[in-house]
């Protein structure tokens, strides 16, 4: 009988240490989505995203998300490997080891074009991929979201926003109810 008790009072335990993390509203149509996504931005909020099922065309703009940084990262990647190919090939040929053939240079841009566009390209590939990862702030391993049973249809049928507690403009009910007015077909908290 008292472990039954003790296991209650743990139960409510974990139930009270749950925090409510963000709220989940699910779409049926993309106009409802793309409608209720204007709104969110239209009432300030700032942390928020929509999950779709395939690529909306435009919703983009209605969310007013800026152009990725990371063009910017992979050509600074491959003036690294540019520069750090021709340095490579300076070092070796011409100041470390260098050895007279016929008196040739010892360092020459022609010969050595090869080496520097491997080490560009290898570089700014490099610095797409882990920039990629970081932006993107992946692996992810654990989302709250997870443990939803209705998000589960964001890669079938259903189309969600997810508007995050932590904003400055949360507020509980009034976001519940500017969610439900643009079509929310439910509303769900999601707690960690």
């Amino acid at each position: 009988m008292s472990t039954v008790m003790e296991q209650e009072a743990k139960a409510r335990t974990v139930a009270e240490a749950t925090e409510l993390v963000a709220l989940l509203a699910e779409f049926e149509t993309v106009d409802d989505v793309v409608a209720a996504a204007g709104a969110v931005r239209k009432a300030g909020y700032l942390r928020w995203d929509v999950h779709t099922p395939f690529p909306i065309h435009g919703i983009d703009d209605v969310m007013a998300i800026r152009p990725t940084r990371l063009p910017w990262l992979v050509l600074a990647g491959g003036l690294f490997g540019l520069v750090g190919g021709m340095w490579l090939q300076w070092f070796c040929n011409a100041h470390d080891y260098p050895i007279p053939i016929s008196g040739k240079p010892f360092w020459s841009l022609p010969a050595n074009i090869p080496i520097i566009f491997e080490c560009t390209v290898l570089c700014a590939a490099v610095t797409a991929v882990f920039g990629m990862f970081a932006l993107n702030r992946l692996p992810m391993l654990y989302n709250p979201l997870f443990k939803s049973d209705r998000f589960r249809r964001v890669t079938n049928d259903r189309f969600f926003i997810v508007v995050d507690a932590g904003d400055k403009e949360f507020d509980e009910l009034r976001t519940i109810e500017l969610l439900k007015e643009f079509g929310a077909v439910a509303v769900e908290k999601v707690e960690d």
